[in-house]
């Protein structure tokens, strides 16, 4: 049996979705019903964070999650270490960078695909 964790791509997710196509009508009390159950809920955890989502792009949904949390924009400073850079970013002066994804993601509990997404600047 092919142990599982978090899903936490699309890949791992079909891998996980083929799998428990496959062991769907195990029987209770068999190991294959046991993997069945852990597939489930793994399977509806990655859903609902990939689908609870609002369509939005990475600085509104940054801003959704700080209102989330109830975080201002020096609750992120701290966790990044530069007010002036997070201002330009939240107000689409600036990109994201890779720290500052990686870090937002952890604090605001966004997945890192969320936060890569493609958005303009102004000016």
């Amino acid at each position: 049996m092919k142990q599982w964790f978090l899903i936490e791509n699309e890949k791992e997710y079909q891998e996980a979705t083929n799998r428990y196509e496959e062991i769907h009508n195990s029987k209770k009390g068999t190991t294959e019903h046991k993997e069945k159950l852990l597939l489930a809920l793994l399977i509806n955890q990655y859903e609902q964070n990939q689908w609870n989502l609002p369509e939005v792009d990475p600085i509104e949904l940054i801003k959704i999650r700080m209102e989330d949390f109830g975080l201002k924009l020096t609750d992120l400073a701290k966790e990044y270490g530069d007010k002036g850079t997070i201002s330009k970013v939240l107000n689409y002066k600036q990109a994201l960078s890779l720290t500052m994804i990686r870090k937002f993601s952890e604090l605001l509990h966004i997945p890192v695909e969320a936060l890569t997404k493609e958005y303009e600047l102004k000016g």
